[in-house]
């Protein structure tokens, strides 16, 4: 009897651990491992948005969006951007790569070949053609990102099994997250209004995305005109409706005030849904499409979607940080956002993902705005500099634009005539340094090759390093006065070094995620190794960031 005892005991030891086993495999897609994954991981750039834009809008927030992610995710308070300048490609690369322009090599949305004094693109790609329209706006790759991307890093660790897919409005958003190894990054195309590919992915649209493209969305979206989703009263956060020294008007509009008629403004031109909130709520749209219909979160992989939301950026430069049309596009990303996550509970599961909420930089104050409230700001015209640069070194070394240009806040040799007038690179830095120091805008000029010497802060010695792409970048980094930025009178921009540029939100949910948030400092760099080490898979190639342990329930 003892030793029938035994043995019964030990039979339902047995099922009942392989009833365990059986539901741990089934919370798991990693079929014959002992590795849990997510079923999907979704990454989510928002472009332009400020950290503070969490809380400035939160009380106005619904439950499902910003607040989900707060409530139920964990929240890095303290991310900062690692190098300089702050702009979307770099940010978009330093996401997914863990790396910084120096070893990526996107040192700018466009940056200058040094040894040609060719203006590239970042994701230029001329050997590509087109997909889905006739225009040239598909003549876009990865090939110039000189990393791999933790994309990249899933498709490797799952042999090629994984699914990865980019989408944005912008092609920068959509193709630089997804890496070298895609199965497919699409982007919006103006001339055509249809979402758009290039050769380097496929030879055709797939059906589904014809499908999507018939419903011309971006026109309905636009018919619907602008209106702010509540009483105009109501936007307490922001500067009075019409604000015209603060805020960029559409063309065709006597003022920058609602309701906004889009179905009368865009003519035709659909590329206006870019500066609208409706530009989120149809990327979300091709986005859910992208889950439905390639069946992402149902592999026996984890698959991986890329999302960026470009309209944000767009409607920050038009009208700045403190207008109702942004505090009205973030309510209305808030709803979106809202859906998109209860759309992803239904069709993967809930917890049975992973998401990422970040921005690729943030912005500024309008400058007017700033001094307005006796707050220091104002703006630094790269043009004049470029010109009396220019004419102080011609005076001298007789020899007509030695400097291509300030683009990226950086200076730009013209090697050409350097060679040609047989000029010294080293005395020609040493004069634009002295004259640049002078100018009342500018805090610091740094020399890139010497800057881990240069007589500034640590961390931003740091950041000019990091942001130094021999290849690509300028050979002086000019960082400007806090509050003060290279841009037009109203909305603002980006770029600098400051605090309002550089730090950014950073928030998980879901999958492997605890509950909580931390105020250390962290860093964009760190992302990517965060979802490595979620995913027990490799880090990106030139990643130079950690993992954040604080994030991780440890699954």
């Amino acid at each position: 009897m003892k030793y029938k005892f035994l043995f019964s005991l030990f039979c339902a030891a047995a099922v009942v651990g392989s009833a365990s086993a059986q539901k741990k495999a089934a919370a798991q897609p990693i079929a014959g491992t002992d590795v849990a994954r997510p079923k999907l991981v979704v990454g989510i750039v928002i472009d332009q948005m400020r950290w503070d834009y969490l809380y400035r809008f939160y009380s106005r927030y619904q439950t499902g969006g910003f607040k989900r992610m707060l409530n139920e995710g964990f929240t890095c308070e303290n991310t900062d951007v690692d190098y300089l300048p702050t702009f979307t490609a770099p940010g978009h690369s330093c996401v997914y790569t863990g790396s910084v322009p120096s070893i990526h090599g996107i040192a700018g949305n466009d940056f200058i070949i040094q040894a040609t004094g060719r203006s590239m693109y970042c994701t230029e790609d001329t050997t590509v053609n087109t997909v889905g329209s006739s225009s040239k706006a598909g003549q876009m790759s990865p090939r110039n990102l000189q990393a791999s991307t933790i994309t990249d890093e899933l498709k490797l660790a799952t042999n090629f099994r994984s699914k990865v897919i980019g989408v944005a409005i912008k092609d920068r958003g959509g193709i630089l997250p997804a890496g070298h190894a895609a199965n497919a990054a699409y982007w919006f195309d103006d001339a055509s209004g249809n979402w758009i590919t290039s050769t380097y992915y496929m030879n055709d649209l797939p059906a589904w995305v014809k499908t999507f493209n018939g419903q011309k969305l971006a026109e309905k979206y636009l018919k619907q005109d602008w209106n702010t989703l509540y009483p105009v009263e109501t936007y307490i956060q922001s500067s009075p409706d019409n604000s015209p020294k603060y805020e960029g008007k559409f063309s065709g509009t006597d003022a920058p005030v609602f309701p906004i008629k889009t179905s009368q403004l865009y003519k035709g031109n659909v590329g206006m849904i870019r500066s609208t909130p409706y530009g989120n709520s149809f990327t979300l749209d091709m986005a859910k499409a992208a889950v439905t219909n390639e069946q992402l979160g149902k592999n026996v992989v984890t698959d991986f979607l890329a999302v960026s939301l470009s309209s944000t950026d767009y409607v920050g430069h038009q009208f700045g940080p403190n207008a109702v049309e942004t505090e009205d596009t973030y309510l209305r990303l808030d709803k979106d956002l809202a859906a998109f996550f209860t759309f992803l509970d239904g069709q993967v599961g809930k917890g049975n993902y992973t998401v990422f909420l970040t921005a690729d930089h943030a912005a500024a104050h309008n400058p007017t705005f700033l001094t307005d409230h006796k707050i220091p700001g104002g703006n630094w015209s790269e043009a004049t500099t470029l010109k009396d640069l220019n004419e102080l070194l011609k005076n001298k070394y007789k020899a007509d634009k030695i400097i291509l240009s300030l683009s990226n806040y950086q200076v730009n040799f013209n090697y050409k005539v350097i060679a040609d007038n047989k000029l010294n690179e080293e005395d020609l830095k040493a004069d634009c340094i002295k004259y640049l120091q002078t100018q009342p805008d500018i805090l610091y000029a740094v020399d890139m090759t010497k800057a881990a010497i240069a007589n500034i802060p640590a961390h931003l010695r740091e950041r000019v390093i990091n942001g130094y792409s021999k290849e690509r970048s300028g050979v002086i980094q000019i960082m400007l006065k806090p509050g003060y930025f290279s841009g037009g009178r109203t909305g603002t921009t980006h770029g600098t070094w400051a605090p309002f540029d550089a730090h950014i939100p950073l928030v998980f949910m879901g999958w492997g995620i605890k509950h909580g948030s931390l105020a250390r400092e962290t860093h964009m760099t760190d992302i990517s190794a965060t979802i490595a080490s979620l995913l027990h898979i490799q880090q990106p190639s030139g990643c130079i960031g950690q993992p954040i342990p604080e994030v991780m329930s440890g699954k």
